[in-house]
């Protein structure tokens, strides 16, 4: 089985992204996996500036186009790869994980970790009752909201596919598949998707098509606050998810690596 993890890293120097990235590069080696880390724009994903919701700021400081959607450009290398794992540049991988792609089942298509089903606070639960309403109400058919904790979506930090996957791409390269006009009102923050990201879009997706997907343990996905000290511990991949709100917004590693215990 041949394997690739994939990256995006853009922007400003961060010494979080560079103790991370480094980790996952790391990571991939132990594991006999090829690493991507893409840092300059390709796809360069555009909302139209005459209907978008999106302030300004968030695409034309980046040249007037949306960095977040630039991880799906890891798709056109379907044709290489039999398995494929992007994950977030604010993901640290501890030295004992395992291999995630052993994780996947010969069936899955599309695997990550359900949000509702982390052990997270009861403060986090509340906001992502209230989040998961409002990114996926207008899917309600698709989604069950028959939990204390909102619809069942995937944190997108960390998303694992088997080639299987390719066959819901319709043959489009990266950019044609974003590009479709079902995925139009995404792209350009319409309503509640102001400040949506590719998480909303790929959830409501998969959730769309009969696409196989697995669920896996919150230890492949931890999100760091959100989830209790006690249970980060456990975890394989941290998620720094919340850099902005860290103490010295995340730059001070020597800080994190220490509640880690690293």
């Amino acid at each position: 089985m041949k394997k690739m993890i994939y990256q995006v890293y853009t922007g400003k120097a961060s010494r979080l992204y560079d103790w991370c990235t480094d980790s996952v590069e790391a990571y991939a080696k132990r594991i006999g996996a090829d690493y991507i880390q893409l840092n300059v724009p390709v796809l360069k994903i555009k909302p139209d500036p005459f209907v978008t919701n999106r302030s300004k700021e968030s695409y034309e400081k980046y040249g007037g186009f949306l960095p977040i959607y630039e991880k799906e450009n890891a798709f056109k290398y379907f044709d290489r790869y039999d398995q494929i794992a992007i994950i977030d540049a604010d993901i640290y991988i501890k030295d004992t994980a395992p291999d995630i792609f052993k994780e996947l089942k010969p069936e899955t298509d599309f695997a990550g970790v359900y949000e509702r089903e982390m052990p997270v606070t009861p403060q986090y639960g509340s906001k992502i009752r209230n989040y998961s309403r409002m990114q996926y109400g207008k899917f309600e058919k698709h989604f069950d909201f028959n939990h204390p904790y909102g619809a069942p979506f995937m944190n997108m930090g960390m998303m694992v596919m088997n080639n299987s996957f390719s066959k819901y791409l319709g043959g489009l390269s990266p950019k044609e598949w974003l590009m479709q006009p079902v995925f139009k009102d995404f792209i350009d923050g319409l309503g509640a998707w102001k400040w949506s990201t590719d998480q909303t879009l790929l959830n409501c997706f998969i959730r769309s098509k009969n696409i196989k997907v697995q669920h896996l343990g919150y230890e492949w996905n931890g999100l760091y606050t959100a989830i209790p000290d006690d249970k980060i511990k456990n975890c394989h991949f941290v998620h720094f998810f919340l850099k902005d709100k860290l103490p010295s917004a995340g730059e001070n590693v020597e800080e994190l690596k220490g509640k880690l215990n690293l």
